[in-house]
This record gives C-alpha cells, structure tokens and sequence, in this order.
C-alpha cells in the first residue's frame, strides 16, 4: 500500500504539472512559444550580497570601510543573482552563465518569445525565480523577486537584465505580459546590464511591479505565467498599460 501511494502521488505531480504547461500554452497561443515552470528559491535568512550592501551604505552617506590589504573592487566582475541572498560568488561575464547553470542549475531556454511560468507564489518573502532567456545571439537573466518593500506588504518585481554591458543592453526592449480573465498588464523597457545589480533595479521600481492582490489576480491555482518577447530596437520607452 505504501509502495502503491508513493506511486500514485507521483503520477498526481506529473498529471499537475502537464496541466500547467497546458493551461500556460493555451493562455499564450502564438506558435511556437515555449513554456518553463520555475520552482521558487526561498530563504529565511536575508543576507545582502556586495553591491546591496554597497548601496545601503551610499544611501546612508557612509563608505565602506578601505584596507590597504583589500583589493580595489573590478566594476566588471558580475554578482551571482541566483539565489539573491545568500551566494557570496562574482565573475567577468564570460563565467556567468556557466556559473549559474552548473552551481544552481537555472535551466535556459532558446526563442525571441518565452513563457515564465513561476509556482508557490503563496510562499513568504523574500523569494525568487529565476530563468535564462538565450536569443538574438545574447543571454538575458529574468528575475521576479517576492519582496516585503513595506513592511506586511509584499510585492513582486519583475524585470530582465542582460548577461552583457550596459552598452549592449541599450540595444534590445523587451517586454513582459500577463493575460488571464480578460484582462492584460503589459510592461516595456530596456534591459538593464547584470553589472548594474538587480538590487538597485528592484529598490528603484524600474521595472514590473505587482501588488498581491494583482498577481492573485493573474495568477492560476498559485502559479503566474508572464509572457517575455525580446526585440531589438534603438528607440526605447518604459510603459505599463492596462
């Protein structure tokens, strides 16, 4: 009976999680499209990586301390993004996509149009989600983060950022979608570069926000599918419609 329940329970996961990816195409019908579940990454304990702690001291108008045996800090080494708060790692950008799929195992998918599909929304903050975007010839980092901005108020942020220079970023828009019950959030702007660190994005707002009450409002059984197009484009402008 044990050996037969384990079995069954299974055959219940796979049979969900086929359901998702069928509910996820059907919202998002445009030929060709793929579609990846992304498992949260949850951490109870907060602990800033370099540059949020960089920025919270120039916030605060103090400096980080100088030792004359410290290095001098390399503004082309790339934080790890992956999980946000507790890998300690950094690297040039040629080492970051390896780093992130051999250390943490972030799948990548290839295609000018993808489909997120993030679970466990009901999760406390702070929690992650994180995938690679492969197309026009560069990888882009897509990060929808659960945070508590205001104390007792979560909210989830949303953005992409290029695996590249700021430079290279300012050559391509992308765009995230959210459609369900007749309704659409659409959210365009230009990608930021890895360099730049996806804390600063996130406090700055300069990306899609969500209230709870919205993301329950285009999420699925605890699950939110975000449509990401990427094109490239020399005019650039940063909306939300509704």
């Amino acid at each position: 009976m044990l050996f037969f329940t384990q079995c069954f329970g299974a055959v219940l996961d796979l049979i969900h999680l086929r359901f998702q990816h069928y509910k996820a195409k059907r919202v998002f019908s445009a030929a060709g499209q793929l579609v990846c579940v992304v498992n949260p990454t949850h951490s109870l304990k907060y602990a800033p990586t370099r540059c949020a702690a960089v920025q919270a001291s120039a916030e605060q108008g103090v400096l980080p301390p100088c030792h004359h045996h410290e290095a001098v800090h390399d503004p082309q080494l790339a934080p790890c993004t992956c999980p946000l708060f507790s890998c300690p790692w950094e690297g040039h950008l040629e080492v970051v996509v390896s780093h992130l799929r051999q250390t943490h195992r972030i799948n990548i998918l290839q295609g000018a149009e993808i489909v997120f599909l993030a679970t466990d929304m009901h999760l406390p903050a702070p929690t992650d989600w994180i995938i690679m975007h492969s197309c026009l010839g560069h990888q882009f980092l897509l990060v929808l983060r659960k945070q508590e901005k205001y104390e007792g108020h979560p909210q989830f942020f949303a953005t992409m950022m290029l695996i590249g220079t700021p430079t290279q970023a300012d050559n391509f828009t992308y765009r995230l979608e959210l459609n369900r019950n007749q309704r659409r959030l659409k959210w365009e702007a230009t990608p930021r570069s890895i360099l730049e660190c996806v804390d600063s994005v996130i406090s700055d707002g300069d990306c899609l926000v969500l209230n709870t009450s919205l993301a329950q409002l285009f999420s699925d059984n605890g699950s939110l599918a975000i449509g990401i197009a990427i094109t490239t484009s020399k005019v650039h402008s940063s909306e939300a419609e509704m």
